[in-house]
């Protein structure tokens, strides 16, 4: 079952899932991995942890957006 978001007393449980598809399709076709690979990368991920805080708005910003942060985490993680 999947988990309900919402933002102001308003379902957005399909505006983040369908984000959230489209930001791990995004990433596959970026970097070559497969969907499975790019969901579990995604899925351990601040910028999840920081969609799924619907009082973050992250989800009211583009796919793009996200995976240009996304693709930030990642460097500032192996340069750590």
């Amino acid at each position: 079952m999947i988990k309900k978001y919402s933002y102001k007393e308003q379902d957005i449980t399909l505006d983040i899932v369908m984000k959230i598809e489209k930001i791990v399709r995004l990433v596959s076709q970026k970097t070559g991995k497969t969907f499975e690979e790019a969901l579990g990368e995604f899925y351990d991920s601040n910028n999840y942890k920081a969609l799924q805080n619907t009082n973050s708005v992250l989800w009211a910003e583009s796919s793009e957006y996200i995976v240009d942060e996304l693709r930030r985490e990642w460097k500032s993680r192996r340069l750590s």
